[in-house]
């Protein structure tokens, strides 16, 4: 009788000290993980893999991180995919949900967060039971927003600073930063990712 493979986390990230760091992490919570250097360096093994996640960086040389996705979408390739994002590149990680993954980090991150996150992306029953979960508490928070505060996080989730959703709303900027807090504080988003992330789940974008 076959059994199926371990699931392994596959890691990709240039940066060797967060790929060592992240590894132990991993290894010590009883999930095996291989490390990749670089997208291409993954390319090479991908068609062989059957089973497991995969974790990567989206800024690296080379190919990014989004542009890695792409590829294993043209190939084929269907394991869950989760992005290690770094600050400001929240605009590549909407991309990057759009273009399937299953999730998205932003770095610094805590191990617990990280460890979620993973362990949602291997077990596909509970990823989909957990997102249905959280997109129905985002859409009811999301829908207590008023006119202006959801206008203003269509802007933020679109990835324009304050002042160009002030200068398209005709409102000052002062206005557009009260609205932001404002959105903050209603769906208890911890950063702009989060909120992001919060507004990504719920269909909101």
């Amino acid at each position: 009788m076959s059994t199926m493979p371990e699931p392994i986390v596959h890691l990709i990230d240039d940066d060797e000290a967060i790929r060592t760091s992240v590894a132990f992490v991993l290894e010590m919570n009883d999930l095996p993980a291989r490390t990749y250097a670089s997208a291409l360096e993954f390319l090479e093994v991908v068609d062989s893999l059957r089973s497991g996640c995969i974790v990567t960086d989206v800024r690296m040389p080379e190919m990014s991180g989004l542009d890695l996705v792409r590829r294993l979408k043209e190939r084929g390739v269907t394991l869950p995919v989760v992005v290690i994002t770094g600050h400001g590149d929240v605009p590549l990680a909407v991309e990057a949900m759009r273009a399937g993954v299953i999730d998205f980090i932003e770095k610094p991150f805590d191990d617990e967060v990280l460890l979620r996150s993973i362990r949602m992306a291997l077990d596909a029953k509970a990823e989909s039971d957990v997102h249905a979960q959280e997109r129905a508490r985002f859409e009811a928070v999301l829908a207590t927003l008023s006119g202006r505060e959801t206008e203003v996080l269509r802007g933020v989730v679109a990835g324009k600073m304050n002042k160009v959703i002030a200068y398209e709303l005709g409102i000052s900027q002062r206005t557009v930063e009260v609205y932001r807090a404002n959105v903050m504080s209603k769906t208890h988003a911890n950063g702009l990712s989060e909120l992001v992330r919060i507004a990504l789940l719920a269909g909101f974008a």
